[in-house]
């Protein structure tokens, strides 16, 4: 992190809490990588790392201190998920996608709040927020069904959100995504994450059938206003108004730098130590010195980019402003840019390994598979994203409704 060129001084977000949880990340992470083979192997995060995360606190830093959170501001969210993505990219991803939910928690009505953290505000919120769910408006609520795909972490968690689409409350007739707050009794889970990287995320899809969810746990999702998050009433921090698009797109693409910062270090160890078969060292191999060269001055532009935007998020949501929709296209271009980058760095690094790199002992050729497997959320889509703000530059109307 380079909190240099934040422009708020560094005390303002690293505070001594949020230096002492981002310690905890950077102790934990080699944990992490002894144990990363075994979760790769198996698909699933170790129930011990769970418990250790959610011990340390780190699923609690952007909850509402009523509730025992911490509202620590997203850019220690994002240093924490980098650390823990120095030792497994998985387990980051994880903390990123499940550990966004307390946040968005907080714009429900304080009904959903109440439901879920009343009696144990340590329990942990899955997500798949594709549009599937069919909802049928009853009395207090809806029928609710549906199948989705990809809830990282699901089997760790009591809760999930899940996204379903219903008529803007503006009569327009226009359909608008929101988010719909389902119990663990209300679905089930199908045990089906078998694919190239992530594979300890757990990724599996959920099933919900003629599920009732009363009105208070639904959730418009890009309607940023206060009636549209109806929490801000009691959660009033300025952490409640970022959109979300800022929070949730940046929790699926930070752990690949984290992961490629992991790689690097890696390959560096490897590189002075490997002789090869033709007698030579890897670190004299001038593909091995381009290849780590190039992937550190990559890492080192994409962390400033993270860091020099969400300081003008984090301004926007303390002074009220919103951003221009210009540069919150370019902002989400830049967000999704990050998995495609950091992809390529990860395979010439893997490239400069040789073949003796390609056997899975190997952790550069894990977090190849995880940065792959990560650019194919549909959030982490750069091409789509790049050509939205092009459209607006070039006079087109923007037709992406995340912004």
């Amino acid at each position: 992190m380079n909190a240099v060129t934040d422009k708020f001084a560094p005390e303002s977000y690293l505070t001594p809490e949020a230096l002492e949880m981002i310690e905890k990340a950077k102790a934990l992470a080699p944990k992490l990588a002894e144990r990363s083979f075994q979760a790769d192997t198996e698909g699933r995060i170790s129930d011990e790392t769970i418990e250790e995360m959610t011990r340390e606190g780190f699923f609690r830093v952007l909850q509402p201190k009523r509730w025992g959170g911490y509202e620590m501001d997203p850019r220690v969210f994002y240093t924490i998920q980098m650390e823990l993505a120095k030792g497994c990219m998985s387990t980051a991803w994880v903390f990123g996608v499940v550990g966004v939910h307390p946040w968005q928690l907080a714009l429900f009505p304080a009904q959903a709040q109440q439901d879920v953290w009343s009696q144990d505000s340590s329990v942990r919120i899955a997500s798949t927020y594709m549009p599937t769910g069919k909802a049928v408006p009853v009395e207090g609520g809806y029928q609710f069904s549906g199948r989705w795909s990809f809830s990282s972490g699901s089997k760790h968690c009591d809760w999930l959100f899940l996204g379903g689409l219903l008529p803007k409350k503006d009569g327009s007739g226009a359909l608008e995504h929101v988010t719909f707050l389902v119990p663990k009794v209300d679905y089930r889970i199908e045990d089906n994450w078998d694919v190239l990287g992530l594979r300890a995320t757990g990724s599996h899809d959920i099933i919900v059938e003629n599920a009732f969810v009363p009105e208070h746990r639904t959730q418009r999702t890009n309607d940023h206003s206060d009636a549209g998050c109806p929490g801000r009433a009691e959660n009033t921090n300025w952490l409640f108004r970022i959109p979300f698009t800022h929070v949730f797109q940046r929790a699926v693409s930070t752990s690949c730098l984290g992961a490629l910062d992991g790689a690097i270090s890696e390959f560096k160890r490897r590189a002075t130590a490997h002789v090869g078969k033709h007698g030579n060292r890897t670190a004299e191999d001038p593909n091995s010195q381009t290849a780590v060269t190039e992937a550190t001055i990559a890492l080192d532009q994409l962390k400033l980019v993270l860091f020099r935007n969400y300081a003008r998020i984090v301004d926007a949501a303390k002074t009220g402003i919103q951003l221009g929709l210009e540069e919150r296209l370019l902002q989400r271009a830049q967000a999704s840019y990050v998995p495609k980058l950091t992809g390529f760095h990860a395979s010439e690094l893997l490239r400069a390994t040789a073949a003796s790199g390609t056997f899975r002992t190997n952790p550069i050729e894990r977090v190849f598979r995880d940065i792959h497997q990560g650019r194919s959320h549909i959030a982490n889509n750069t091409d789509a994203y790049v050509r939205a703000y092009g459209s607006q530059v070039l006079g087109i109307q923007n037709q992406e409704p995340f912004v």
